[in-house]
């Protein structure tokens, strides 16, 4: 890290230095060149003009002496011409092997009484001259300077512009090492920071004195991980609250992972299975249902339920998928609950079959004595244990059909039947008690759809349905018959135009002994169990029911089997 910033800050340094060089070099030479070559030649334009007017007033010494002496006081080559251009006397050459000097440009205009000035190569010594000259009696006088003294300067200045870039470079290079380690030292413990907090430690700190951009880096930084710390804390306690919470229930719930491997799991999972965590699902739970239920999970992202038996123990399970990938299964033990209901079902279905005998001998008995009484009085006695013995009767026998439902036992023959036909029987059967009653059954259009069921089971519900109907239709009233299409197979439905139901009464319509009127329904004989042994009958046969009703408004009952087509399909 520190070579990568020593790098980069002598770079910058030195390209600093390089423009700051260049530019001095291009800009402030330039100018200072300009300004030594002007003051060069204002100096000889006042030395030429010095000696022209010795040249003019001096007549006793020989011009050759005069223009040497001069040219030796004022350091510069001296010429003198006549008015054709010859050369009189020159400091540097012999006047007879030069050539004319008419042509020359400073000569021309001081031949024309102006002073004049120009720079070019000397043909004579072949270096370059700033020339001056200046008009005299019969002609003019030249002074000429060498410009390689200005070049000799000006390369003087580079070489000392070049030293001084050195010895900047190199101070260049002190400062940037020098700025570079110090930087290098913050950003180091500004590392060592990150990786502490990367590695979990979150009570790590960063102590800047400084406020340059780095201190403020480094403030958010350790901002930031103040935050993340108590966040984390945050976490840390709601995570044991939910453990803790979890561990205390009594129902096993685990998490599973994409890969199907159990993530996490409670106490009671841990006792049931052995269950340790990244444990394969498989491996830890055998029960095919358990397993279909959360691979649908995984796959659907939907909520799955089952029925599973894991340690001799059975389980109701629901699936749910988590937003994050996986799904947290919840096992509800029902072992204690089925068998329960079990010891219920056998003891009612005991009870009912022991009192069936003894109630057949009451109702015989009491016809008999019924056919032999004159006596008004006992009659009305006698007839008051028949009815009474007839309804314990039709309650035990439903109380047997009921139990033998609930429990499997009652074994249904399903077959694919045309759903117009169950329709049709049903109406053929009930029509006449209907009309009876003053109630006309109407069957509405129906399809032809096939089904799977046992007609002699459906018939019964249609027995019960209707006969509440007739009850409680009102006289002179329909009853509507009929089915229609339904996404999980076909539905009928049975529909009164009578008082209707409550809606506080729709939930638990279909419980046994539930009676929304119980004064009239006892009047009417009812035993209260016939919609529980319809609800059992249709959930054999793999459908649904539910009934609706508004109050004035009369009631629906329907009931969905499953077509023989989609049944087949599964």
């Amino acid at each position: 890290m520190k070579s990568r910033i020593f790098i980069k800050l002598l770079a910058a340094f030195v390209a600093v230095i390089f423009v700051a060089t260049l530019a001095l070099d291009l800009s402030v030479r330039k100018a200072w060149e300009e300004s030594l070559f002007q003051e060069i030649h204002t100096g000889l334009l006042q030395k030429v003009r010095v000696l022209a007017d010795e040249v003019e007033h001096e007549r006793q010494r020989p011009i050759t002496e005069l223009a040497q002496q001069f040219g030796d006081a004022v350091d510069a080559r001296v010429t003198i011409i006549d008015s054709s251009g010859r050369v009189l006397a020159d400091t540097r050459a012999h006047p007879n092997e030069m050539e004319n000097h008419a042509t020359r440009p400073e000569f021309v205009a001081a031949l024309h009484g102006q002073s004049g000035s120009s720079t070019r190569t000397s043909h004579t010594v072949g270096i370059p001259f700033l020339y001056v000259a200046a008009p005299v009696a019969g002609g003019a006088v030249r002074l000429a300077y060498p410009l390689d003294s200005i070049q000799k300067m000006t390369r003087s200045v580079r070489l000392h512009l070049l030293a001084a870039s050195g010895i900047s470079l190199a101070l260049a290079t002190l400062l940037a090492a020098l700025i570079s380690q110090l930087i290098a030292r913050r950003l180091r413990r500004i590392v060592v920071f990150a990786n502490h907090i990367s590695a979990g430690d979150l009570s790590a700190r960063l102590d800047e004195t400084a406020t340059d951009e780095i201190a403020q880096v480094a403030a958010a930084l350790d901002q930031t991980a103040r935050k993340l710390e108590a966040s984390f804390a945050e976490l840390e306690t709601s995570h044991r609250q939910l453990e803790t919470v979890l561990n205390s229930m009594q129902d096993p719930v685990f998490v599973v992972s994409r890969e199907k491997r159990v993530q996490w799991a409670n106490l009671p999972v841990i006792r049931l299975a052995h269950v340790g965590t990244g444990a394969v699902l498989i491996d830890s739970f055998r029960d095919p249902a358990l397993l279909e239920a959360v691979e649908a999970a995984l796959h659907a992202q939907s909520v799955q339920t089952a029925r599973a038996l894991i340690s001799g123990r059975n389980f109701d399970v629901f699936v749910g998928p988590m937003p994050g990938g996986g799904a947290v299964v919840v096992m509800h033990d029902v072992s204690d609950v089925e068998r329960l209901e079990k010891t219920r079902r056998d003891f009612i279905a005991n009870v009912s079959h022991e009192l069936r005998t003894p109630l057949t001998s009451i109702q015989g008995y009491t016809e008999t004595l019924l056919d032999t009484e004159d006596r008004p009085a006992a009659r009305e006695f006698l007839e008051i244990v028949r009815k009474n013995a007839s309804r314990m009767a039709r309650l035990t026998e439903d109380l047997l059909v009921l139990a033998r439902v609930e429990s499997g036992e009652q074994q249904f023959s399903i077959r694919p039947v045309n759903a117009s036909e169950l329709l049709a029987d049903a109406a053929e059967t009930f029509r006449a008690s209907a009309g009876a009653s003053g109630i006309v059954l109407k069957v509405n259009q129906t399809g032809d759809e096939c089904v799977l069921a046992d007609p002699d089971a459906i018939h019964q519900v249609f027995a019960n349905l209707l006969d509440n109907a007739v009850k409680y239709a009102g006289l002179g009233r329909a009853i509507e018959i009929g089915t229609r299409g339904h996404q999980d197979g076909v539905e009928f439905y049975i529909r009164d135009f009578g008082p209707g139901i409550a809606s506080e009464h729709l939930a638990r319509l279909f419980e046994r002994f539930y009676r929304v009127d119980k004064a009239r329904s006892r009047e009417a004989g009812g035993t209260g169990l016939g919609l529980a042994i319809v609800k059992h009958i249709v959930r054999a046969h793999g459908g649904s029911i539910h009934a609706s009703s508004e109050l004035g408004h009369g009631a629906t009952f329907s009931f969905v089997l499953p077509l023989v087509q989609a049944s087949v399909a599964q």
